[in-house]
């Protein structure tokens, strides 16, 4: 079994994890109801995409 001869410094650990973050998602506004949604994605709210009814809803 693999055992390391020296400790890992702590420099030398952060350095490995420094892509380990929490990132904010992008939201953009709805063209046609105005509700904040993922781009490029049906809007949840209305059910359009890029101006077309994609999704009915219960209106």
């Amino acid at each position: 079994m693999a055992v390391p001869k020296r400790k890992v410094s702590k420099q030398r650990k952060h350095k490995r994890r420094t892509h380990w973050k929490l990132f904010v998602p992008k939201l953009v506004k709805c063209e046609q109801c105005g509700a904040f949604k993922k781009p490029h994605a049906v809007c949840p709210e209305c059910g359009t995409y890029k101006g077309k009814q994609i999704i009915a809803t219960g209106e």
